[in-house]
């Protein structure tokens, strides 16, 4: 049985649904809200990056965010794909407006006024993900983090800036991986990049105490479906002119990859951001890389080995067209784990990136674009809004059984329409005396939580499993549960 007692029911799989007639499930892309930190150029910063998400540091009353940003260096020259990253830090009071302080901790390009955070020279030794840790009792281990770009080794800290790398095995990975503390299961995760026949793909670790790592076993990799996307995907930024076509497109048929995937705990499941990589041609030595497009999809998973796509596949957070405001012509890529908010919006930072490849494959493109190439972005979706069972006339969705004990309340959308419930005997599939439809005092309007009544009777409370036959005419439906 399903538990809506213990944690609210989405609808990213059919795990809360016995049946639905006349609703469709469908995927609510975030709404982005454009940049929220941007390079320095005054002081010759190219663009920035992060596999770090922000942290609301409870001591301190603000949110906490470690990036890097990038400088181009010799010996390729100013717009080569050769450059330089430097551990930065910024805070904020709201998560919106960030500032970089001065910290005097390291010297750059001859100053110590800056908010460099980690030895600039350290190269590819820096930190690669940081976060907080409220848990644990020591204050010498309050952040964690795992350093270096290709494997990863546990390190923890004090304050995020002072760093005792831990003597133990690093966690196997290459470029790409995501960081975060689980508290479904009490542990540390590690989301790791290594290869499989169908190219890059998602490898987990976990760890409970942060220093010792289970060895990564498979979660996800693309298949034949990602192959026939890409093929589609590919050719719509080819053929539409408001999106950047890929400065190389040599006709080979690709694999489309899994490049990297950040994961939120959410009620009770693992809602999961994977990038899809679709190369579309291969860039000419020495840069040996590929010209494609990043876009973020979702999948969902309720033990973090099997996961399943979401929506069909339908892109969730997809290139933006060429304008001048925009960083995400090409790539798009979480920093890190999404921030569910006091209010239950969900923030998802994440990075954009204006191309794929060196200076000169752009040659129409002048250089203001290459000297603020990339940003640090936002995306915000409604309380449990990743997906919603949608009735365009009149439809019903039968949930699954569960135990009955308080007032059912759901997040919904009928400012169009209405909506209404009955409650069910589990096994007769019969309306209870009480809950039936006609006795449904329906909902209208835009709620995040709405109390489902039936003639001033809203306290769901009997002996027997139960079910909730939901229905809706012009409405969405986000979620459910009972309190």
């Amino acid at each position: 049985m399903i538990e809506p007692g213990k944690y609210r029911q989405l609808f990213l799989d059919d795990e809360a649904l016995e049946s639905v007639e006349g609703v469709k499930r469908v995927l609510n892309p975030p709404l982005k809200c454009g940049a929220v930190l941007t390079g320095d150029q005054g002081k010759g910063q190219t663009g920035l990056q992060t596999r770090s998400a922000p942290f609301w540091n409870e001591q301190l009353n603000i949110w906490e965010w470690w990036y890097w940003g990038y400088y181009t260096v010799p010996p390729y020259g100013k717009y080569q794909t050769t450059r330089i990253r430097v551990t930065q830090y910024a805070r904020s009071e709201d998560g919106l407006v960030w500032e970089r302080p001065s910290l005097g901790r390291h010297k750059w390009r001859g100053s110590e006024d800056n908010n460099v955070a980690f030895d600039p020279e350290a190269g590819f030794e820096q930190p690669y993900h940081i976060l907080r840790d409220e848990h644990d009792p020591d204050e010498a281990r309050r952040y964690k983090g795992l350093h270096g770009v290709l494997d990863r080794r546990p390190a923890v800290s004090p304050n995020g800036f002072d760093w005792d790398v831990l003597d133990v095995k690093p966690v196997p990975s290459s470029d790409e991986s995501h960081c975060l503390y689980d508290e479904i299961s009490g542990e540390f995760l590690a989301l790791v990049k290594q290869p499989t026949d169908w190219g890059r793909s998602v490898w987990l670790s976990r760890s409970g105490d942060f220093e010792h790592w289970t060895d990564p076993s498979l979660i996800l990799h693309s298949d034949e479906v990602d192959r026939a996307n890409r093929r589609e995907r590919i050719r719509k930024v080819i053929e539409d002119p408001v999106y950047l076509s890929p400065p190389i497109v040599d006709g080979t048929d690709y694999i489309a990859e899994i490049y990297q995937m950040a994961v939120l705990p959410y009620e009770g499941i693992y809602v999961g951001f994977p990038v899809l990589f679709n190369p579309a041609g291969a860039i000419p030595p020495p840069h040996m890389n590929y010209t494609a497009i990043n876009q973020v999809e979702l999948t969902v998973s309720r033990d973090l080995q099997a996961w399943q796509r979401v929506a069909n596949r339908e892109v969730f957070i997809g290139v933006d067209p060429i304008e001048g405001d925009c960083y995400g012509w090409a790539q798009n890529l979480p920093c890190g784990r999404p921030v569910a908010k006091d209010d239950g919006e969900v923030w998802i930072y994440y990075n954009a990136c204006r191309f794929r490849g060196p200076r000169d494959l752009y040659p129409e493109f002048p250089d203001e674009f290459f000297d603020d190439i990339s940003a640090l972005c936002l995306a915000k979706v409604r309380k449990d809004g990743f997906v919603s069972l949608d009735a365009e006339k009149t439809g019903t969705g039968i949930t699954k059984p569960f135990v009955a004990e308080g007032e059912l309340n759901v997040n919904v959308d009928a400012k169009d329409g209405e909506f209404g419930a009955e409650v069910l005997d589990a096994k007769t599939m019969k309306p209870l005396p009480g809950f039936e439809m006609e006795n449904c005092s329906t909902i209208q309007g835009d709620h995040l939580t709405a109390v489902v009544r039936w003639q001033e009777k809203s306290a769901v409370d009997v002996s027997i499993p139960v079910r909730v036959r939901f229905v809706m005419n012009r409405a969405k439906l986000y979620s459910f549960w009972l309190h």
